[in-house]
C-alpha cells in the first residue's frame, strides 16, 4: 500500500489542477446515456438544476449517506478527510474509516470520491458507497465501484450500503466493464469536435443538452427523431442512402433495406407513414382500431418505487365510471407503504363490487403498468389463486389496454405515443390536464411530500393534487376512447 500511498500523495497536486481531465466515476451516468453529453460535460458544460424527482432522488440519497455514516460513527471512529494528502495521511495513521476520502491516480488518469474508505483486517482499505438500489442505474454504480477499486489497486471488493439495509459485493466480476468505459472515456476526451450521435425521444427530452443538439437534429432531419426508428437503423439506413426524414417519407417497402430493429414490410410500412407524418402533421390510419364492448371504467395507478426497499408502492388506484363526469372519479388511497396490503385489498373489494354492478365490465387503462402491477401484487401477496386476481388476469380479463388499439391502428405525427403525447396534442384529442405541471414523477415527489408533511392542512391539499392529477388521466382514456370511436372504429 506504502507505493500507492506515495504515487497519491505525490500527483495530488496536480490532480488538482487537472480534474476537468481525469475520468471521475460520476461520468458513469452520463455515459451509459450518450457519448456526446460525455463530451459536452467535458469541453462546453451547461449549468441547470435539477427537475423536482431528481432533486428528490439526490435527497433521499444523502440521507441515506447521512443514516450509514451515522450507523458506522455508532461502531468505529470515523474521520472525515478533507484533501487528496489528508486521506493519504489517514490512511498511514490506519483510520477506521475515512469519511469521503480523496483518490487519484494521475497515470491511470482517474480521480474518485468514495463516501467511505474502511479498513480491511489485513490492513488495506476498502472502498464502499451509500446507494438507495442496485436495480436502478446499476451498470453506473458497478462502474462507479469498480474505479475506485482501481484506485485502491489491492484487489478487495467495494461495498454498497443499499437502502434496506443488505450489503453488497463488488469484485472483479466488474473489470470488463471499468475496461470498456475507461477506454470509451479515453477516446472521447482526445475528440476535438463532438461525436456523432442519433436522437432518442426517453433520453434527449430530459437531457440538459436538448437545447443545444435538437436544432442540429432537425436541421439534419435525422431519421432517429422518428417514433420507432431506432438509432442503429438510422445508421444502417443511412449508409444504405437514405438519411433523411424526406428520403424515408418518399421511399417504398421495396427500396427500403432490411436493417436491424427494421424488418418485414410492416415495420418499413409504418416507419416510412411515420416519416410521412412527420413531415405533414397527417394522421394515417393503418386499418380500423377495435374497442371492446361492454361498459367501461377508466383504470389508473399512481405508485412509489421511492419505498425503503425499493418495492412500489401503490398510493392510488383510480377510477372513472359511467356517466364519466369529475363526481364519477373513485379511488383507493393509502398514506404510505406501511398500509400497502390494505389498499391492494381494497381494490380488489372496489373491482369485485364493480363487477356485479356491470356484468360487462372493461377496464380500460394506458399501457400494460397496470396489469403487470396486478400481477406483482398478486405474486408479493400470494394471491395467485384469489378469484378476483384470477379473473382479471386470466383469459377473459376486464383489464384493456386502449394503447394497443393506438399502437395497431394509427400513425400519428408525433416522437412519442404516451397518454400525454396524444391528448395534449391540439390536431389529435386535444385534452388538458388542469395542472399542467402534473405528470408520474410529478406525483411522487407530491405524495413523498404528503408523507413527510405534518401540517394537516397542506397535507390535504397535497393529497388533492394528487387526486385531481390521477382523475385527470383517466379522464383523459375516457376522451381518448371517444376520440378513437368517433373517427376510426
Amino acid at each position: 500500500m506504502g507505493s500507492f500511498i506515495l504515487r497519491l500523495l505525490n500527483r495530488a497536486m496536480i490532480a488538482k489542477k487537472s480534474t476537468q481531465t481525469l475520468i471521475k466515476p460520476s461520468d458513469a451516468t452520463a455515459w451509459i446515456v450518450c457519448s456526446r453529453r460525455v463530451w459536452l460535460d467535458k469541453h462546453q458544460p451547461t449549468t441547470y438544476e435539477p427537475d423536482a424527482f431528481n432533486q428528490l432522488l439526490s435527497d433521499l440519497g444523502l440521507e441515506h449517506e447521512a443514516t450509514m455514516l451515522a450507523k458506522l460513527k455508532n461502531q468505529f471512529p470515523v474521520i472525515q478527510a478533507t484533501s487528496f494528502e489528508h486521506t493519504h495521511a489517514l490512511m498511514q495513521q490506519g483510520a477506521p474509516i475515512i469519511y469521503q476520502g480523496r483518490l487519484v491516480d494521475e497515470r491511470q488518469g482517474l480521480v474518485g470520491y468514495p463516501d467511505f474508505l474502511i479498513r480491511h483486517e489485513s490492513g488495506q482499505y476498502q472502498p464502499a458507497d451509500a446507494k438507495l438500489s442496485l436495480s436502478e442505474n446499476k451498470k453506473a454504480i458497478q462502474i462507479q465501484l469498480g474505479i475506485y477499486r482501481r484506485l485502491m489497486g489491492n484487489g478487495l471488493p467495494a461495498m454498497v450500503f443499499l437502502g434496506d439495509g443488505r450489503t453488497a459485493l463488488l469484485g472483479d466480476e466488474v473489470e470488463l466493464l471499468v475496461d470498456e468505459f475507461i477506454t470509451s472515456m479515453r477516446a472521447l476526451l482526445d475528440l476535438q469536435q463532438q461525436p456523432t450521435v442519433r436522437y432518442s425521444h426517453s433520453k434527449c427530452r430530459i437531457c440538459p443538452y436538448d437545447a443545444h443538439c435538437r436544432p442540429e437534429f432537425e436541421a439534419r432531419e435525422d431519421i432517429s427523431l422518428l417514433y420507432g426508428v431506432h438509432g442503429k437503423a438510422a445508421d444502417c439506413l443511412t449508409e444504405a442512402g437514405i438519411s433523411t426524414i424526406s428520403q424515408l417519407a418518399a421511399s417504398t417497402i421495396g427500396t427500403v433495406p432490411d436493417v436491424p430493429h427494421l424488418k418485414g414490410s410492416k415495420r418499413k410500412h409504418r416507419a416510412i407513414l411515420q416519416a410521412k407524418s412527420f413531415l405533414s402533421g397527417k394522421v394515417y390510419s393503418l386499418n380500423k382500431a377495435v374497442l371492446p364492448e361492454g361498459t367501461w371504467i377508466h383504470f389508473d395507478i399512481e405508485d412509489n418505487p421511492l419505498t425503503p426497499t425499493r418495492e412500489r408502492h401503490v398510493y392510488l388506484w383510480g377510477f372513472l365510471l359511467s356517466p364519466y363526469a369529475k363526481e364519477d372519479f373513485d379511488y383507493v388511497w393509502t398514506d404510505d407503504e406501511t398500509n400497502d396490503y390494505e389498499g391492494w385489498l381494497g381494490f380488489l373489494q372496489k373491482v369485485e363490487a364493480y363487477r356485479l354492478l356491470y356484468p360487462s365490465i372493461v377496464l380500460a387503462h394506458y399501457s400494460n403498468h397496470e396489469k403487470a402491477t396486478i400481477r406483482k401484487y398478486a405474486e408479493r401477496y400470494a394471491m395467485g389463486n384469489n378469484t378476483t386476481v384470477t379473473w382479471l388476469l386470466g383469459q377473459d380479463s376486464p383489464l384493456f389496454d386502449i394503447q394497443n388499439p393506438v399502437l395497431d391502428s394509427l400513425v400519428l405525427p408525433l416522437q412519442g405515443y404516451g397518454l400525454k403525447d396524444i391528448c395534449k396534442h391540439p390536431d389529435l384529442v386535444n385534452f388538458q390536464w388542469e395542472n399542467q405541471e402534473s405528470g408520474s414523477q410529478w406525483s411522487v415527489v407530491q405524495f413523498n411530500r404528503f408523507r413527510s408533511e405534518s401540517n394537516l392542512l397542506e397535507k390535504q391539499k397535497l393529497k388533492t393534487e394528487i387526486l385531481g392529477y390521477n382523475r385527470d388521466d383517466v379522464i383523459a382514456t375516457r376522451n381518448l376512447e371517444l376520440w378513437l370511436r368517433g373517427l376510426f372504429c
